[in-house]
């Protein structure tokens, strides 16, 4: 059965790009939950002249992170060690690796307003599995 009222959750906030030598800079973050795809949190990097960097992170990742450290491939979360209310998002991939600082209430409240729109658990009443099916089997995937 699949639920029918769909909703999207957004949410702008600035991450802390941890460079080299320890230099900050901020990196404006816009994330994006939809129904449609329950599992998934897209982000948007906005990465200045070069346009914007695109992340798609699982929802119970983040959640995980933000108790414990989470993860184990191209995406890490976990608190940062020594500083409370802050949470340390490690990504990777083949062009290079970024680590963000972000606070970690802005991240729990929006966590909060996804499961407003689909409670943990309840995802799989959201997806169509004869689409995905069928997106999946087009790609040869």
């Amino acid at each position: 059965m699949m639920a029918n009222d769909h909703g999207t959750v957004l949410a702008t906030m600035i991450f802390n790009l941890v460079a080299p030598a320890g230099v900050i800079a901020p990196v404006g973050v816009e994330l994006r939950y939809d129904s449609r795809n329950p599992y998934e949190i897209s982000m948007k990097l906005n990465v200045g002249t070069d346009g914007q960097v695109d992340w798609v992170i699982a929802r119970d990742l983040l959640a995980d992170g933000l108790i414990a450290e989470a993860g184990e491939g191209d995406v890490r979360i976990g608190p940062r060690r020594g500083f409370p209310g802050l949470v340390v998002i490690e990504m990777s991939s083949p062009s290079g690796q970024a680590s963000f600082e972000v606070n970690a209430d802005q991240l729990a409240d929006f966590l909060n307003d996804t499961y407003d729109v689909v409670e943990p658990g309840d995802e799989h009443r959201w997806m169509n599995v004869d689409e995905v099916l069928s997106q999946l089997l087009s790609h040869n995937l």
